[in-house]
């Protein structure tokens, strides 16, 4: 199973180094300032954002790898993702751990679902809202891939503020909660989001959500400005009990670990 897991090998020169199963790929890392630790990356493809924008090198279209017990479908995309960020895992595993056969947990800006399927795993009931169709579709075909179609998943497409609004008005609770903001993001109708304006209409929003037994709600994010204080402070506000917070980290299988945002989590 090690030839189908996600490893990051070095970094080093504003680059990394990871392999997704067997296909190694170098791409841009504007935080890895430091020097590499190996001489040569032996990588069939790279992905750049000088002149030549895009992929170079032997990269294939579609293939599957396993990070942390669950399998994903990797396709690359024009700009330079590839269906899973291995940095948000230890959230999930985090979050999952505290779920209970049957909890109502809801995620936020849920990607290709990698939360989802843990919170499925677990045993409970997920709702999983993005705004892209295409994200969403591909989030169902991963359930797939991990035989998880079947268990009680919501998939929505929608505005994320919009959608909690709508949830708070049905009286619809859920006993934890996990979201992912971008930076800078449009809803499925155009709708605008922006980080430094909406996070706390967001995290308010999450609160009204909230069961009366709550088991947990975290917030990460790759935005620079938001520090883990920032985010520690903002959950402190607004959630009595413990907040912890730090830096999200893509774990080095060797070497030096990369910063690449920030999470703050809740516990009541």
């Amino acid at each position: 199973m090690d030839g189908m897991k996600y490893f990051l090998v070095d970094s080093g020169n504003q680059k990394k180094f990871e392999k997704f199963g067997e296909v190694g790929i170098v791409r841009p890392c504007s935080q890895a300032l430091w020097t590499p630790r190996l001489e040569k990356w032996d990588a069939e493809a790279h992905f750049t954002r000088e002149s030549e924008y895009g992929w170079e090198g032997d990269i294939p279209d579609f293939w599957v790898i396993e990070h942390d017990g669950l399998k994903f479908n990797i396709a690359p995309t024009d700009f330079g993702h590839l269906g899973i960020f291995p940095e948000h895992s230890f959230l999930w595993k985090w979050a999952a751990d505290l779920v209970k056969k049957g909890s109502r947990i809801l995620n936020v800006f849920a990607y290709s679902g990698g939360a989802t399927l843990a919170f499925a795993r677990a045993g409970a009931e997920v709702c999983h809202v993005d705004a892209s169709q295409g994200m969403v579709n591909c989030a169902r075909e991963n359930a797939e891939l991990n035989d998880l179609q079947d268990c009680p998943i919501r998939w929505i497409v929608d505005d994320a503020i919009k959608f909690l609004k709508r949830e708070v008005r049905r009286g619809r609770r859920y006993d934890g909660i996990l979201l992912d903001p971008p930076s800078f993001g449009r809803g499925a109708k155009g709708e605008v989001f922006k980080i430094e304006r909406d996070i706390r209409e967001l995290l308010e929003l999450c609160k009204q959500l909230l069961s009366d037994t709550p088991l947990f709600l975290s917030c990460s994010n790759h935005t620079s400005g938001m520090s883990p204080t920032v985010m520690q402070y903002l959950l402190e506000e607004l959630f009595a009990g413990k907040v912890e917070a730090g830096e999200l980290l893509l774990e080095a299988k060797e070497g030096k670990s990369i910063p690449t945002g920030t999470y703050a989590r809740w516990t009541p």
